[in-house]
């Protein structure tokens, strides 16, 4: 981002995660609540990008052993006469995403735990940080009442 900027920056989809990472704005005169957002923000984007990144892989690579398999099974090749990938109809993939989503029901269930967590954490200090910021715009205004 430009160094005028003075707000948070999303790029484009990441190839492996396909969630947006985003470039937060870092205030010149940042407090240490504020940095403490931040870094939460911060930390709870990496932590969905990894486990994003992860989960894919995994789904992408099941995926395709799982069509090999099925194609093998009938006799097939992962690729017909013309050239064009092998494909299985809707019903027998839909096999596949129900086994994926059962194997993997743990690990979705810890992320949806740990995103939960990171959220509170969040919540919380942006109530701190807005609170605080509440404060100070009250305090300015009482002094320029005062004067």
């Amino acid at each position: 981002p430009p160094a005028h900027s003075r707000s948070d920056w999303i790029g484009p989809p990441d190839k492996h995660s396909n969630l947006r990472p985003i470039i937060f704005y870092v205030p010149p005169e940042e407090s240490a609540l504020e940095r403490r957002l931040r870094e939460a923000r911060q930390e709870a984007q990496a932590s969905n990008q990894r486990f994003w990144a992860r989960h894919n892989r995994a789904f992408c690579q099941e995926k395709e052993e799982f069509i090999y398999s099925r194609l093998k099974a009938k006799g097939l090749e992962m690729r017909d006469e013309s050239g064009q990938k092998a494909t299985l109809n809707a019903e027998e993939m839909a096999d596949f995403y129900k086994d994926f989503l059962s194997k993997n029901l743990k690990k979705h269930l810890q992320y949806n735990r740990e995103w939960y967590k990171h959220n509170f954490r969040i919540t919380f200090l942006m109530g701190q940080v807005a609170l605080v910021r509440a404060l100070r715009w009250l305090r300015r205004r009482k002094k320029i009442v005062e004067q």
